[in-house]
């Protein structure tokens, strides 16, 4: 029934205008509708819109994933914007430095200025 539908992710903000800027700043991403209400971005055909939240940032897990053709060297760029990338010492998942490494697939976490989990990965 939903197997043709088009998806929209959502993502929460307590501060629209910072997140905003966070997302044009670091990531170099604008979005492609703005209102009172919130925000679009356009991610190659997958639609995230941010929206006002008071429970920004209290999720445990990753919000989406980047794909990324050299990891290591977004992670260099993006250190250098001040984000940091978080640490996990799990039962299957340790980082080393902010990165975990499955075969040839490297990942990599950090949080967005409201606090959810944006992913980064190489290899898939």
């Amino acid at each position: 029934m939903f197997a043709n539908r088009a998806v929209s992710a959502m993502l929460p903000a307590n501060d629209l205008e910072r997140a905003k800027r966070w997302y044009a700043e670091v990531l170099g991403i604008s979005p492609t509708e703005s209102s009172p209400y919130g925000a679009s971005y356009s991610f190659g055909g997958v639609t995230a819109y941010m929206y006002q939240s008071e429970f920004a940032g209290t999720a445990k897990h990753t919000l989406f994933t980047f794909t990324s053709s050299d990891v290591e060297a977004d992670m260099k760029a993006l250190r250098a914007k001040g984000v940091v990338f978080l640490d996990y010492d799990l039962p299957g998942l340790k980082t080393v430095n902010g990165l975990a490494t499955f075969g040839p697939v490297k990942n990599a976490w950090a949080q967005d200025s409201e606090g959810n989990i944006l992913g980064f990965v190489e290899g898939m």
